[in-house]
């Protein structure tokens, strides 16, 4: 059913005060929540309900906002729901009127309003941040016409994928179906397992290399036999052949696959996650999914905003996400995209219109192009901030579909801390200017007004 607006009045609201007289008009969360189009998320959402079925949905504002917080802030689902319960800014962000002593909501009611909203409805709160940017005056209305464009690996929260060690987790799997379903094994191989397991992290990196590899095909012998015996056990009974497809498939996957392969299984529990080799010094490969991001060229008091962001599953040459990176940002921006600059990577991108610059490009005789691609290296520490105060460096959301949703909410996160900032530094301003027209003119106050 349909998210219902939150009553504003209620018989014991009536002898408590209300935020707008608690919090400090002049905080930048404040601020930023009269910027924001709430209503515009409203409609976007609504159609993704059904009328008169069901429970009534949670405040659409109110689940907007606190995923807004979370990225901005770098929280889990667990810490914004505790903060936003200590927090009065938190909850007038998200709609309240008055302090609120209980959680609206579950922790998990999050992970499924993620679920139902999806990737494509998600970048409806990344272009609100960019039109909160304009009406705040942090960027100018011909700012999202120039922009860079740059890949980079957003990481999974899985352990360092080993043979070792996704055959014991694979042991672990099929014993605990065969519990489930009492199902009994000719041998559960969990000790032996095990014993393997250790007896590869203690050689395999010594002169005992051999003995580890032999370890390890001892392993995959123990998950072959258990995967063979359940399969046994339980043909000809569909709904058990039907429960042990998502727990078979990925282990028979991780049995069949060789050294040479290029789509590995790296987890069990994240059959989509990747090995990305991005060349860096210290960290060969990140395993997770490829992003793309595009970022404002311009250098502004306010920052640079990300105008893009797109999850980009399957390895694909940087050239060849470079339109559809461009097609997102005008359709999330309004605005026609005139020149992008990238490194590159993107050579062979194929694209005529609109005119791309990649760096070290010799010949240039226009001095604002020259300037604009000195200016291409700046989105590497942006990425930099994503990783480090945003969720982009490892992330928890299941499968493909997260992966997307993770990177859309990332860039909005982003977009948010520098309007918090921009919004804190506007009135330090404001305040500064104010005391120093003080200190040169003194202040005469009429006593006829008071009396």
């Amino acid at each position: 059913m349909r998210p219902k607006p939150p009553s504003r009045t209620s018989n014991e609201d009536l002898f408590r005060s209300r935020l707008e007289a608690m919090l400090d008009d002049r905080h930048e969360l404040v601020r930023l929540a009269r910027l924001i189009d709430w209503d515009r998320f409203d409609a976007a959402f609504g159609g993704l309900y059904v009328d008169k079925t069901g429970r009534p949905g949670l405040p659409t504002r109110l689940m907007a906002g606190l995923h807004l917080l979370q990225h901005a802030k770098g929280l889990s689902d667990d810490a914004v729901c505790a903060q936003w319960l200590e927090n009065p800014y938190f909850q007038s962000f998200c709609g309240e009127t008055h302090f609120q002593h209980r959680l609206p909501l579950d922790r998990s009611s999050m992970t499924r309003w993620r679920a139902r909203i999806g990737q494509d409805k998600l970048e409806v709160l990344l272009a609100e941040t960019l039109a909160a940017a304009l009406r705040a005056k942090a960027v100018g209305s011909g700012t999202f016409e120039r922009i860079t464009i740059d890949t980079t690996a957003q990481t999974k929260a899985v352990a360092h994928p080993t043979d070792s060690g996704l055959l014991l987790r694979a042991v672990q799997w099929l014993n605990r179906f065969a519990r489930q379903h009492r199902l009994v094994l000719r041998q559960s191989f969990v000790r032996l397992a095990v014993r393997s397991r250790r007896e590869v992290s203690r050689l395999i990196h010594t002169s005992g290399h051999k003995q580890a590899l032999r370890e390890v095909r001892r392993m995959r012998t123990y998950v072959g036999r258990l995967h063979r015996d359940i399969g046994r056990k339980i043909a000809g009974q569909p709904d058990l052949e039907t429960a042990f497809r998502p727990v078979g498939e990925p282990i028979a996957r991780l049995l069949a696959q060789k050294v040479g392969d290029s789509k590995k299984l790296y987890a069990l529990h994240a059959p989509e996650v990747e090995c990305i080799a991005k060349g860096k010094a210290r960290t060969r490969f990140e395993f997770g999914v490829k992003a793309s991001f595009a970022v404002t060229n311009a250098r502004a008091v306010g920052g640079q905003f990300i105008v893009g962001a797109q999850a980009r599953p399957g390895l694909p040459y940087d050239g060849h996400t470079l339109k559809s990176q461009i097609a997102q940002v005008e359709r999330l921006t309004g605005a026609s995209v005139e020149r992008a600059y990238v490194d590159r990577g993107y050579r062979g991108h194929g694209l005529t219109t609109p005119q791309v610059y990649l760096s070290n490009t010799r010949g240039i005789a226009s001095p604002t192009i020259k300037r604009e691609l000195r200016r291409r290296s700046a989105v590497e520490p942006i990425i930099g901030h994503m990783k480090a105060d945003g969720k982009l460096e490892r992330h928890w959301l299941k499968g493909a579909n997260g992966d997307a949703i993770n990177v859309v909410l990332v860039a909005a996160g982003h977009n948010i801390r520098l309007l918090l900032a921009w919004l804190k530094l506007l009135c330090a301003l404001i305040r500064a200017a104010i005391l120093a027209a003080s200190q040169r003119t003194p202040i005469t106050i009429n006593r006829k007004a008071f009396t």
